[in-house]
C-alpha cells in the first residue's frame, strides 16, 4: 500500500518545476529584484513562487545574509538538482527542432577576444560561402558562458573544462611571446622596463602567472581587460607585454623580444554540449572549426 505524501521523508506536496526554476534563478541572482528582472515578472511573483516551493518542501530554502538571498543547506541540495533539470529542459526545448534542421539558422560561438577578433572573425567569410543559410554570432568574452543553458552553442576555450556533460576536442596550442614597441624603450632589461598587463581579476591566467614569476608585478604601469588595448599601449611605448603571437605578429607597431620560441603556450579546446553534438549545424560548424585550426596551426604557435 502506498504511503501518503505527507508521511515522514516525503514532500508535503509535489514541487512544481516552474517554482524550482524560479528558485534556481533566485540563487543565481541573489536578490528578488534581480531575479524578477531576469524572469520578466515582478518581485511579488518571485516571492510567492518561493513560498509555494518552501511549503511543498516543508522547509526554508533561502535565508537573507548580508543583504543577499542565500540558499540553506536543503536549498543547496535542491538547487543542484534544479540546475541539472534546467539544463535538461533547455536542451529538450531545442532538441526536436534542432534535429530536423539542416545547416541553417543561428549558431553562437564564444571565445576569448584574441581568438574572436584576430582569428574567428577572419574565417567567417569561408563558412558563409559554404552555408548560405547560416547566421553566425561571435561572443568575445573571457568568462566561460554556460553551454548547458544555451548561452552559446560552441565554445573555444584556453583550458580544458573540468566538469559538465561536454564533448571536447583539442584544437592545438596558442603560443605567447614578449613584445615591445617598434622603437626600443630606454630600459635595458625586461626586469627594469615598464610593463602593461591584464587587470588584477585575471592574475591567475597562465600569462599573468608567467609575468609574476619571471618579472614581478612591481613594474606594471597599465592594466586593462582588453587585449587590443594592451597591444596598442605597447606600440605607443607604454611598456612591454606578453601577448599571443597570433596578435603580436600581425601588429605593425610591435616587435617580438623573445625570439622564435614561445615563452609559454596554452591549449585550445573546442567544447560542445554532449546532447547537441549531432545537431547538423553544430556538428558541421564544429568540424569546420577543427579543420581551420589544424590548417593554421603554425600561425598560433
Amino acid at each position: 500500500m502506498d504511503k501518503p505524501a505527507t508521511a515522514a521523508g516525503n514532500f508535503a506536496a509535489t514541487p512544481d518545476w516552474n517554482d524550482i526554476r524560479y528558485a534556481v534563478v533566485l540563487a543565481r541572482c541573489a536578490s528578488l529584484a534581480a531575479a524578477a528582472r531576469e524572469l520578466g515578472v515582478d518581485q511579488t511573483t518571485v516571492a510567492r513562487r518561493l513560498r509555494t516551493l518552501e511549503s511543498a518542501m516543508g522547509t526554508p530554502l533561502f535565508e537573507r545574509l548580508r543583504g543577499q538571498m542565500t540558499p540553506t543547506p536543503v536549498g543547496e541540495e535542491l538547487l543542484a538538482r534544479g540546475q541539472r533539470m534546467e539544463a535538461e529542459m533547455a536542451a529538450l526545448c531545442h532538441l526536436a527542432a534542432d534535429r530536423q534542421t539542416q545547416v541553417r539558422g543561428v549558431i553562437r560561438i564564444t571565445a576569448v577576444d584574441a581568438l574572436a577578433a584576430h582569428y574567428l572573425a577572419r574565417q567567417l567569410a569561408d563558412l558563409r560561402s559554404r552555408y548560405r543559410e547560416l547566421a553566425i554570432e561571435i561572443i568575445a568574452s573571457s568568462k566561460s558562458l554556460d553551454l548547458g543553458r544555451r548561452e552559446a552553442d560552441i565554445a573555444v576555450r584556453l583550458a580544458r573544462p573540468a566538469d559538465g556533460d561536454l564533448v571536447v576536442r583539442c584544437l592545438g596550442r596558442l603560443g605567447y611571446g614578449v613584445y615591445g614597441p617598434g622603437q626600443p624603450l630606454l630600459a635595458s632589461s625586461w626586469q627594469t622596463a615598464p610593463w602593461v598587463a591584464y587587470e588584477r581579476s585575471l592574475d591567475q591566467v597562465p600569462e599573468m602567472r608567467w609575468l609574476s614569476e619571471h618579472i614581478g608585478q612591481q613594474n606594471v604601469t597599465f592594466r586593462c581587460n582588453n587585449l587590443d588595448a594592451l597591444a596598442t599601449a605597447v606600440a605607443d611605448g607604454l611598456g612591454l607585454a606578453i601577448l599571443p603571437r597570433l596578435v603580436g605578429e600581425r601588429h605593425a607597431g610591435l616587435r617580438c623580444l623573445s625570439g622564435n620560441d614561445s615563452v609559454l603556450s596554452r591549449e585550445m579546446w573546442l567544447v560542445v554540449p554532449r546532447e547537441l553534438r549531432d545537431v547538423p549545424r553544430i556538428r558541421t560548424v564544429s568540424d569546420w572549426l577543427v579543420e581551420r585550426f589544424r590548417r593554421d596551426e603554425a600561425s598560433f604557435a
